[in-house]
């Protein structure tokens, strides 16, 4: 009988997350000022908890995950590991593909493993609310899961266009207890100057932020949580990579590749970065590679210049040196909320940088024809935006299929998409378009950066 499901024992759960800041190609620039000065840990001080600033910043390779946030985790992790076999014998390859399934958390993706990291961490230096944007809904609704649980309150700015095309996920959200608001919004200035020029403006997650960090410092015992980009997030998502390392242990598998979506991306660290770990440390039996997957709605990586800039469209955040389309960027209606975004992870981007990772685009509607694919062959619906490693992982091993090597393929399912049906159903249609982000649009908008901050160009 052939092996489906691979799982790991509560007792095998990691103890701690790695952090990859030390084994950087190269120092990873630091966030910048508006006028180019470094910013110091105690600048963040007004959104962030000191610990998590702490872990934003540190040198240490393995971070202690705490006992409390542990026992959250122990809900639904470790999650399963996954054999697609029949995807395989679908697409008659002699690949393996792998898949961990981080739909099983409560809220159905892998956000919650920093969501519940950051709501003790602030709970814990108490502060009251956490104020937070969200794309698709995702992280608002893994966000509004752990402050239910550790008594916070939680204010949600959900990007306009999400708000109105996935419902089921504001009701997620204000079940355990969150205020949803559809941004750009009235509740706050940036919000309100946004709709004074464009009342019909389908909001960005840029504008989302502005708004978010503008409730937090404007708030007493208000903080502000992010669900992507920086490293503290990106160094709680590994937990994903460290239990697929336990997890193909037992089969003794390395994976040739491994693939995931990317909008900040959090949840292709989450998993890739364990096994970046590994290779650099001499534990991978080959020359393992590593594929991000964005749209080309948002072709971050892509089409992106690789230079400082805002993360945000108000210019409240930092300016952080990432592949960008423009932090005015608005982007267009597609479907995989969670990866309309201007920017990446500086992480991210400096491996890209140094081609230790690679990254691809699709539109969506090749995604989606993979998607339906794969809920044919292994009987789970996924999320629009993990549909996107799906269409890679299906062309790596159609390649392999072509050539007779046995390559073993491992991506992150990160999410199921039963609260994105409506998406399916424009797909089904045939009404589902297949948007691309124009060249000459990002270098309007770089240029525009540019214009505002002269000095950025010594930097690029």
């Amino acid at each position: 009988m052939p092996q489906y499901k691979i799982v790991i024992g509560e007792e095998e759960l990691p103890r701690a997350w790695y952090n990859i800041l030390p084994d950087l190609p190269e120092p990873l620039p630091p966030p910048l000022r508006p006028d180019g000065s470094p910013v110091k840990p105690q600048d963040l001080e007004a959104i962030f908890p000191k610990e998590i600033i702490r872990q934003e910043m540190s040198s240490e390779r393995f971070i202690p995950i705490p006992n409390e946030v542990l026992e959250v985790y122990k809900l639904w992790r470790p999650t399963p590991l996954f054999r697609a076999h029949r995807l395989e014998r679908a697409l008659k390859t002699p690949a393996e593909i792998y898949y961990k399934y981080e739909g099983v958390s409560p809220p159905g993706s892998h956000k919650p493993n920093t969501a519940v990291a950051q709501a003790y961490f602030n709970m814990k230096e108490g502060v009251e609310r956490l104020t937070t944007e969200t794309g698709a809904g995702q992280w608002g609704s893994a966000l509004a899961f752990a402050t239910n649980f550790f008594g916070l309150n939680c204010t949600i700015y959900m990007v306009r266009v999400s708000y109105e095309q996935k419902p089921y996920r504001r009701v997620l959200m204000q079940l355990w207890g969150a205020e949803v608001v559809p941004s750009p919004s009235n509740k706050t200035s940036f919000g309100r100057k946004v709709l004074d020029q464009d009342l019909s403006n389908p909001g960005s997650l840029g504008i989302a932020i502005s708004e978010a960090i503008e409730d937090a410092v404007t708030h007493e015992r208000t903080k502000y949580s992010l669900g992507s980009v920086l490293n503290h997030v990106l160094l709680h998502q590994t937990i994903v990579g460290l239990e697929a390392y336990k997890q193909l242990e037992t089969l003794d598998r390395f994976p040739d590749y491994v693939v995931g979506c990317i909008g900040g991306g959090s949840n292709f660290a989450g998993i890739s970065y364990p096994f970046f770990y590994y290779k650099k440390v001499g534990k991978a039996p080959n020359e393992a590679r590593f594929i991000a997957v964005e749209p080309t709605a948002a072709p971050s990586t892509t089409k992106g210049v690789y230079t400082y800039d805002h993360g945000d469209t108000a210019r409240l955040t930092p300016l952080l040196k990432m592949y960008t389309l423009g932090h005015d960027f608005i982007p267009p209606p597609i479907h995989a909320g969670g990866l309309r975004y201007h920017g990446k992870a500086p992480t991210l981007c400096l491996l890209i940088k140094h081609n230790e990772f690679e990254s691809i685009a699709y539109n969506q509607l090749e995604v989606f024809k993979a998607a339906d694919l794969f809920a044919k062959a292994e009987g789970i619906v996924p999320a629009p935006e993990s549909a996107h490693a799906i269409r890679a992982v299906v062309d790596l091993a159609l390649e392999a299929k072509k050539t007779g090597e046995k390559k073993v393929i491992l991506f992150n399912l990160s999410g199921h998409g039963l609260l994105d049906l409506k998406a399916f159903d424009e797909y089904l249609s045939g009404t589902l378009k297949p948007y691309e982000y124009p060249k000459e649009e990002v270098e309007k908008s770089i240029q525009r950066l540019y214009d505002l901050y002269p000095w950025l160009k010594t930097f690029s």
